[in-house]
C-alpha cells in the first residue's frame, strides 16, 4: 500500500488474520481485543491487556470479519460487534497518522506548503509526500514524489492534513528522513487500505514491506 522498500526483520513478530487466514508481520494488521463486556474494541496502539485479535487492515478483511461473526470464532466466546467498527478503525487510524505528522513537524521534519515543500523535493531531501485526497489535480500535478515504494500518499483530506499542522487546510506537506517518517509511513499504508485508496502496493508487497 506505498511505495519505498525497507529493511525485514526476521525476529518480527507475525500474526494471523481471521478473515483472510493468512500469516504476516503485525505491521500489516489491526490489533483487537475483548472488553469485560464482551465488546469488541479496537486496539490501535496494541496495548490492551488480554488475547488479541488481529484483522488484516484492509476494508473488506474488517466487514467480513464483522459481518460473518469472525471475532466471536476468534475470541472463543460471544461478543459484540459494534455496526460502525469499520468506521471507527478508520477515524482511529487517521487520528494516528494526523497526530504522528504533527509530532513530525514539532521535531522539524514535516513541513507544508507548495513552496516550501517543492524546495525540499528539489533537495532530494523528502522522504514522503503527502498531498490532500481532495485538492485540485492541477496543481498536485506540479509536484513530484521522492521515489520508492510508500514515497506518496493522497490518505487524508486537506481538513485532515491541516490538522497536522495546525491550520484549516493544508494541500502539499513532506516529511524527511527518519524513524517517526518510516512509523507515519506505516501508519499510511494501514489507512489506505481502510479507506481503500491505491499505495502503490499489491498485497504481497505490502507483507514484504510492512
Amino acid at each position: 500500500m506505498t511505495k519505498g522498500s525497507k529493511p525485514k526483520y526476521s525476529s518480527e513478530p507475525e500474526r494471523r488474520c481471521i478473515a483472510t487466514g493468512e500469516v504476516q508481520p503485525k505491521r500489516g494488521l489491526i490489533r483487537f481485543g475483548i472488553a469485560p463486556d464482551g465488546q469488541i474494541v479496537p486496539d490501535i496502539l496494541e496495548k490492551l491487556p488480554g488475547r488479541g485479535i488481529w484483522v488484516a487492515s484492509e476494508r473488506s478483511a474488517l466487514e467480513e470479519s464483522t459481518k460473518k461473526g469472525l471475532f466471536a470464532r476468534g475470541a472463543k466466546q460471544a461478543v459484540t460487534v459494534s455496526e460502525t467498527l469499520v468506521d471507527d478503525v478508520e477515524a482511529l487510524l487517521a487520528k494516528r497518522l494526523i497526530d504522528g505528522i504533527s509530532m513530525a513537524r514539532k521535531a522539524g521534519s514535516a513541513i507544508a506548503g507548495y513552496e516550501k515543500v517543492k524546495s525540499l523535493l528539489g533537495r532530494e531531501e523528502a522522504r514522503i509526500l503527502f498531498q490532500a485526497s481532495d485538492g485540485s489535480e492541477r496543481g498536485k500535478s506540479k509536484l513530484h514524489a521522492p521515489g520508492g515504494r510508500g514515497s506518496f500518499f493522497e490518505v487524508l483530506s486537506a481538513s485532515e492534513l491541516g490538522l497536522s499542522f495546525g491550520r484549516e487546510r493544508v494541500i502539499h506537506a513532506a516529511l524527511g528522513f527518519g524513524g517517526l517518517t518510516e512509523r507515519i509511513r506505516e501508519d499510511a499504508i494501514r489507512l489506505s487500505g481502510v479507506r481503500e485508496l491505491d499505495s502503490g502496493l499489491t498485497t504481497e508487497e505490502v507483507k514484504k514491506t510492512t
